[in-house]
């Protein structure tokens, strides 16, 4: 199924990820991202989703990982297995799971951490203005300690820092985890204007698969560091594996946890 028409800004190849020399996480996985879009992964815990934001943000050596076989391109240029900082200078940046910030400094000093020491006092106003226009309840908190925040606060200041590091490619990782649905809605809204408004391209890993399609314009399925589908996100949403092992929707099975229903018969529904 063709994905979209236009630039293709990421472009992951027949990648492979071993862990320690010994362990392989992600096997034979492909998938493309396209400029302006925001494209979902979803999987469960342990499918290989943060993996592949690792080999593509380029933080695998912190976990004795490393790409073994295929290739990462941004913009046409190969960036598997560089260093962290010379992937984010290029405009690819990460939002990691659960807003790992600075929790003993303040919001403010939060974002201060993210500024150039040359930047001008005028440049700050700018910055922080950006940013509390998107996020009001962090102009409320900008002097309280960041491990205080709620969740959603949290994930806020998570995102923000990440925008003010310019990106081009936004990757996000499990942006809904422990929130509460209507948090969840309202980030999500919140991807789709800053993707809408500010033209930076998101790649978004995710659990929560009905929220992250309703923003999508396309998605992928992993499982065991394979992808397993891909389509978009009506495509998904209609589509009885997805209902059933993702939604909790088709019949008597969805009555079931996904990691209950037999290893064996996914694998033959997936792959006929």
């Amino acid at each position: 199924m063709v994905q979209a028409e236009g630039e293709m800004l990421l472009n992951v190849e027949n990648l492979e990820v071993v862990y320690h020399n010994v362990s392989t996480a992600i096997q034979g996985v492909s998938l493309q991202v396209y400029r302006n879009q925001i494209v979902g992964l979803l999987g469960t815990n342990g499918a290989g989703k943060t993996t592949l934001l690792r080999a593509i943000s380029g933080f695998l050596g912190v976990d004795e990982a490393k790409v073994t076989e295929g290739f990462i391109e941004f913009q046409g240029e190969k960036i598997h297995n560089r260093p962290p900082h010379e992937i984010t200078l290029r405009g690819v940046v990460l939002v990691p799971e659960w807003g790992k910030i600075f929790e003993q400094l303040t919001v403010e000093e939060n974002l201060e951490v993210c500024l150039s020491a040359g930047e001008t006092l005028s440049r700050r106003k700018d910055v922080y203005s950006f940013i509390f226009n998107y996020f009001p309840p962090l102009q409320n908190a900008r002097k309280r300690f960041a491990g205080y925040l709620s969740g959603g606060e949290r994930q806020m200041l998570s995102i923000s820092t990440a925008l003010l590091c310019r990106p081009c490619l936004l990757l996000v990782d499990e942006l809904s985890l422990g929130l509460a649905p209507i948090v969840v809605n309202e980030l999500m809204n919140l991807v789709k204007v800053i993707r809408d408004q500010q033209k930076i391209t998101v790649l978004l890993v995710e659990q929560n698969a009905l929220a992250a399609l309703e923003i999508a314009d396309y998605g992928y399925v992993i499982e065991n560091g394979r992808i397993v589908f891909a389509g978009s996100p009506d495509r998904l949403k209609n589509h009885q594996d997805i209902q059933e092992f993702y939604l909790g929707q088709g019949g008597r099975e969805s009555r079931k946890s996904y990691r209950d229903v037999k290893q064996y018969r996914r694998t033959r529904r997936w792959y006929g």
